[in-house]
């Protein structure tokens, strides 16, 4: 979706979320009809019960009255009650789909549209923005049957009642629209800009949040504060704006609504002076135009709030509809499970600005490790991205068992690659099921081997429940070792025939990288590997090694062959491992 689009496809886009739920909207427009009618039939019995008990002395009616009054608020109030829960019923049930749509549409998104998007705009996304159209569709959709109706009835009792004032009253209504559609055009711009801002508060929530223990190292807290201040103003200024176009639309439309009721006493008062008009019938018609101005009000406020949550609505559909960067070939098919032989054939790539790899050529046997090390930003994480096809390489291409990446479907490429990755990457939830992630239907048994061949099974044994044990927030409850041994125990599980290793042992102490060595030993069996590394101890044994420096490959052998000659690897080794 973009700006171009005409501005009812977003509202027509909404609304049409409401279509599996036409049976709720059903009912809640029948009861609706009632209570609208209802205002319209209030209005025109004005009059005849006035001149009954007044002009014609009738008692009876005026005992009947108060029980008449009674029993129509009470079949109101049912019919209300009723329109009022299935309407916003079927709107929260929309608002579920689009959050579930924008949900999953944005885990379907390839790395390149993280990389433009801040964690904390995403956030906004799904609950700041979703939130304003929930109440729009709560508030706007739930008057508009109701407001509709208690509108046309009561313009047709007016209308019964003196077709002069009538025409009188309904010429104010107009000129009520232009002022309305210019303070709405104002309301929505002033929303989508205060959520954009929000989207920069979420980014800065999650980032002290998630960044906490560096926070507190470093004494930054009043930095921290004064940054989210900044922030916070910015949104306060923005919303001032909101607040100002959406308090001056209500003081607007009545000021106008006023000549109306102004001109119509004026000219009624006349006619009943002049005889040609009874006070009863001009009391009728003024309850009935008073109630009349009642909903006109609604459905201006209703408009407004339709603005707001279109800026809403606008944002959200513009993160449903990004266009993916990688994505399936019409030919695209699943190979089954590939030996592990890859070949990548003089690839380059950047992500938009400088080159990141530039001619790599690499051939990979089945079953082999090859170790990619290098300087930072020499291009080796990015490299192992490509393999796994997190990006679409801007010239040559990697091969799996002699097929192009490309021309297999992503779900099917996807089962080829386990990944352990140096961020430890685990979730709020039980030991079990963050192993369970390597392959959702496995079973307990499957669980425990894989956390026995990681060596974890000890450990997880110790922790009060076992398997059952929640870990917390990324997993802050376990050491470092302890994690690491839990990601390995989903690549454990997930048994794919790829395995790539992104600075494994980086962040361990030396126990524990003995430990999560181990375990990776079992990993790595009877598995092509690719291991990212700095700690050149860890590869000594890989089959190759490949140095990269520059996004270029500069050397590539075994260990041994590398330490005869005097190149990047041979330097690396010497500073990591000389005495001081």
């Amino acid at each position: 979706m973009n700006n171009d689009e005409p501005k009812n496809y977003v509202l027509a886009r909404t609304l049409g979320y409401l279509k599996p739920y036409w049976g709720l909207l059903a009912v809640s427009a029948l009861c609706s009809m009632v209570v609208g009618a209802m205002d319209g039939a209030f209005a025109y019995l004005v009059e005849p019960v006035l001149k009954k008990i007044f002009a014609g002395g009738d008692t009876g009616i005026f005992l009947l009255v108060p029980i008449g009054i009674i029993v129509l608020f009470i079949l109101r109030g049912l019919c209300r009650f009723t329109y009022d829960t299935t309407i916003k019923l079927a709107g929260q049930k929309a608002i579920q789909d689009i959050r579930n749509d924008l949900y999953g549409s944005t885990i379907r998104k390839d790395m390149a549209f993280y990389n433009r998007q801040s964690t904390g705009e995403l956030m906004s996304r799904m609950t700041n923005d979703i939130g304003m159209m929930q109440e729009g569709m709560a508030n706007v959709v739930c008057g508009l049957f109701r407001d509709l109706i208690s509108f046309a009835s009561l313009l047709g009792v007016i209308f019964y009642r003196n077709w002069q004032l009538a025409i009188l009253c309904f010429v104010v209504l107009p000129i009520t629209i232009y002022p309305a559609q210019l303070i709405g055009k104002r309301i929505k711009n002033a929303a989508r800009n205060s959520l954009s801002v929000m989207g920069g508060i979420g980014n800065i929530l999650q980032e002290t949040f998630s960044g906490i223990k560096v926070i507190k190292a470093f004494g930054l807290e009043e930095t921290a504060i004064s940054r989210f201040k900044a922030e916070n103003l910015s949104f306060l200024q923005q919303y001032r704006k909101f607040i100002k176009y959406e308090s001056l639309a209500m003081p607007v439309s009545e000021m106008i609504i006023s000549l109306g009721i102004a001109a119509v006493v004026w000219l009624g008062g006349s006619q009943v002076m002049s005889g040609r008009m009874s006070p009863s019938e001009l009391f009728s018609f003024i309850a009935a135009m008073i109630m009349l101005f009642n909903p006109v009000k609604k459905l201006q406020g209703s408009y407004n709030i339709l603005q707001r949550s279109a800026g809403a609505a606008e944002r959200v559909f513009q993160q449903m509809d990004a266009q993916r960067a990688v994505m399936d070939r019409p030919e695209a098919r699943d190979p089954g499970r590939v030996t592990g032989r890859v070949e990548i054939a003089n690839i380059s790539f950047d992500y938009g600005g400088d080159t990141i790899l530039e001619n790599i050529n690499l051939c990979v046997e089945p079953g082999s490790m090859v170790a990619l090390v290098g300087p930072s930003g020499s291009g080796k994480s990015t490299l192992a991205a490509l393999l796994m096809r997190f990006y679409d390489v801007r010239s040559g291409s990697i091969l799996l068992d002699g097929l192009d990446i490309r021309d297999i479907g992503l779900d099917a490429l996807n089962r080829q690659f386990a990944l352990v990755d140096q961020e430890t990457t685990l979730f709020n939830d039980t030991i079990a099921n963050n192993i369970r992630y390597g392959k959702p239907d496995a079973s307990d048994a499957e669980v425990t081997a894989a956390a026995r061949a990681a060596y974890a099974h000890d450990f997880i044994l110790e922790l009060p429940e076992g398997y059952a044990t929640n870990i917390g927030d990324r997993g802050l409850r376990l050491s470092g070792g302890q994690r690491q041994r839990i990601c390995i125990a989903r690549a454990l599980l997930r048994d794919a025939p790829i395995l790539i290793l992104d600075e494994a042992t980086s962040a361990l102490d030396t126990e524990s990288e003995k430990m999560v060595q181990k375990a990776l030993d079992n990993l790595i069996r009877n598995r092509t590997t690719f291991v990212i590394a700095h700690r050149l101890s860890t590869i000594l044994h890989a089959d190759s090694i490949v140095v990269l420096e520059k996004g270029r490959v500069v050397e590539v052998g075994s260990h041994a062959d590398l330490m005869e000659g005097s190149g990047i690897y041979c330097r690396l080794h010497s500073l990591q491992f000389s005495n001081p």
